[in-house]
C-alpha cells in the first residue's frame, strides 16, 4: 500500500473516532437531561422518554462497537499490518479500505462469510428439520 493512501486512511479513521466520541458524548449529555425532567409525570411522556433511552443505548452499542474497530485498525497501521485480510493474508483492496477503512477482510473472504451466514440463517428459518445443523451450528 502507498505511504499516501495509508496516511489518507489513518486520517479518515481518525476523523471518524473523533466524530463518534463527540456525538457519544452528546448523546450520554441528552439521556442525562432527559431523564432529570421535572416535568415527566405524564405516562405518556415517561413511556416516549423510555422508548428515546432504548434508541440512545442502542445507537450508543453501535457506536461503540465502530469505536473498538476503529481503534483495532489504528493499532494495526502503527504495527503495520493494516490492510491484511484476517483470513486468508492478502492484501485487501485500497478501493474496499477507501469505502469500508475498518475492513477486517479482503472482498472474497467477505463475500465467503456472508454466504455462510445466510446459509446458517436460511437453515434456522426454515426450522431446520433435516438435522443437518445442530448445537454446533456456532461454529460456522
Amino acid at each position: 500500500m502507498k505511504k499516501k493512501d495509508l496516511e489518507t486512511l489513518k486520517k479518515m479513521l481518525t476523523d471518524e473516532k473523533s466524530k463518534i466520541l463527540r456525538h457519544l458524548e452528546a448523546l450520554s449529555e441528552s439521556a442525562v437531561e432527559d431523564m432529570q425532567d421535572p416535568n415527566m409525570g405524564d405516562p405518556v411522556d415517561i413511556a416516549s422518554a423510555e422508548i428515546s433511552q432504548a434508541s440512545i443505548q442502542k445507537i450508543g452499542k453501535r457506536e461503540t462497537y465502530l469505536l473498538k474497530k476503529i481503534d483495532l485498525a489504528l493499532k494495526k497501521i502503527d504495527e503495520g499490518t493494516y490492510g491484511e485480510c484476517e483470513s486468508c493474508g492478502e492484501d485487501i483492496a485500497v478501493a474496499r479500505l477507501m469505502a469500508r477503512p475498518v475492513a477486517q477482510l479482503c472482498i472474497d473472504c467477505k463475500t465467503e462469510q456472508e454466504s455462510l451466514e445466510r446459509r446458517y440463517s436460511s437453515h434456522e428459518i426454515a426450522g431446520d428439520d433435516s438435522g443437518d445443523i445442530g448445537e454446533d451450528a456456532e461454529d460456522y
